[in-house]
């Protein structure tokens, strides 16, 4: 079937569809009609000749064939706008555009505040969507559109998704002030296996980085809590004798209320590289190229 006979509105609305899970939500989100939505979809199913969409309750459930078509639909729509974009030069001073990256929770307390610092400056009116995205949704959110950019460690996605390295990060460890093991002096190994220890994780089990770096020495440290948050463990660690193992620049950002001692890593450890990743639709697109400048330039002025 050529294209030219083909209403390319009916993707849009199988894309609404399909993210509202819902016939009344897609309406509202593309502002038509209960009935000119329930048409569209009839359109689609006669072209696909498939009922692509299945009520549970009130759900929409996407059949099998919506199921596989839906990314090459998402990418082939950003295709699309991406290229209207181009066409018009983004001026972020009068942009109302909001932007979606993904940040796992660690990076927020960094990023975050210098960034909305520089865009109530230079974009006032530009919002931002800050997200945890699992990492084997990464790509096709980013395919999709429904991620502009996201910040992480190195991971092993295809060449569709382009990356650069935004910083080195060494590790350091944590201990109060005034620590009965640890007193403003250099943390050896001997000590280190001798305090107890904060890991903070959003898995609820598995080693940390250097737990492996450990355990290739034959050494093994003793965990006392584990804790989701790097935050929390920092104010752990200001009340009590455990030793938290944190990335040194989260640190700089985390400790500054509890001026906990910041000690080097008793053992040598890989840097710990962070990435930005977009999708190759958007790397000419002028809008994602201001995006990532903006990431780019708040991660390099880090502290660290």
């Amino acid at each position: 079937m050529h294209i030219s006979r083909v209403d390319l509105n009916l993707f849009i609305v199988f894309e609404a569809i399909y993210a509202e899970g819902s016939l009344t939500r897609a309406s509202l989100k593309m502002n038509l009609t209960q009935p000119a939505i329930s048409h569209a979809l009839g359109r689609l199913r006669q072209l696909f000749d498939d009922p692509l969409f299945e009520r549970q309750g009130h759900v929409m459930v996407p059949t099998p064939l919506a199921r596989s078509i839906i990314e090459p639909v998402r990418q082939a729509l950003r295709g699309f706008e991406v290229t209207l974009n181009g066409v018009e030069r983004f001026d972020p001073a009068s942009s109302e555009r909001t932007f979606s990256v993904a940040l796992r929770d660690v990076l927020e307390a960094s990023v975050l505040p210098p960034l909305m610092a520089e865009l109530a400056h230079s974009a006032p009116s530009v919002g931002l969507n800050a997200l945890q995205v699992g990492r084997r949704e990464l790509e096709s959110e980013l395919a999709a559109g429904t991620l502009d950019a996201a910040i992480d460690i190195l991971l092993p996605l295809s060449a569709d998704v382009r990356h650069t390295r935004l910083v080195r990060d060494n590790t350091v460890v944590l201990v109060r002030r005034d620590h009965p093991l640890v007193r403003d002096r250099a943390l050896d190994m001997d000590t280190y296996l001798r305090l107890e220890h904060i890991m903070a994780s959003s898995r609820r089990r598995g080693p940390g980085l250097e737990d492996f770096e450990l355990s290739r020495m034959g050494l093994q440290r003793k965990i006392r809590l584990r804790c989701q948050h790097y935050f929390s463990a920092c104010r752990v660690v200001s009340q009590t004798d455990l030793a938290l193992t944190i990335p040194e620049r989260l640190a700089q950002v985390v400790n500054q209320q509890f001026d906990n001692q910041i000690l080097p890593f008793p053992l040598a450890m890989p840097s710990l590289d962070i990435y930005l990743y977009w999708h190759a639709n958007v790397d000419n697109d002028p809008a994602n190229v201001w995006l990532r400048q903006q990431l780019a330039a708040v991660t390099a002025a880090l502290p660290g």
